[in-house]
């Protein structure tokens, strides 16, 4: 099993599922990002504190693979790597197992940047520093 940086459990709820009885495709994003912020909140950085800062996370790309729906009742785990892309550009590698047997849900990637006070990428300090300490490297062959 891969190691990740972050795991956050879950379970469906009935309103989050579609006429054909499983999640709607959507809400896996919803699941995504509040795992994301947990993820960070977990590293002690406070994404609320940011954007007071001038300081804006922003989400530029997302790709996610469903491979098995997930039903009202179920339980399941969002689990998280984060990966440097470039100076300025960062990926969360998010995987959604299904409890208890972590078979997949989906796969994802979730490309992001930081915007500063004047409109332009940069990233600050606090995400330089996570990302050194926690990032696999672009390239590195436990990165999905």
């Amino acid at each position: 099993m891969t190691e990740y940086l972050h795991q956050l459990e879950f379970a469906v709820r009935n309103y989050e599922c579609d006429l054909q009885g499983i999640v709607n495709n959507a809400i896996y994003q919803n699941y995504l990002e509040h795992s994301r912020h947990e993820c960070l909140k977990a590293m002690n950085l406070d994404f609320a504190a940011l954007v007071q800062q001038g300081v804006n996370l922003v989400v530029t790309r997302v790709e996610i693979d469903y491979r098995s729906p997930l039903r009202s009742g179920d339980r399941f785990v969002v689990c998280s790597n984060l990966e440097r892309i470039s100076r300025i550009r960062f990926a969360f590698v998010q995987d959604i197992l299904k409890l208890p047997d972590l078979s997949t849900v989906i796969n994802a990637r979730v490309v992001g940047t930081a915007i500063n006070d004047r409109g332009r990428p940069a990233l600050p300090p606090e995400i330089e520093t996570i990302l050194d300490q926690h990032a696999k490297p672009m390239g590195d062959p436990a990165v999905k």
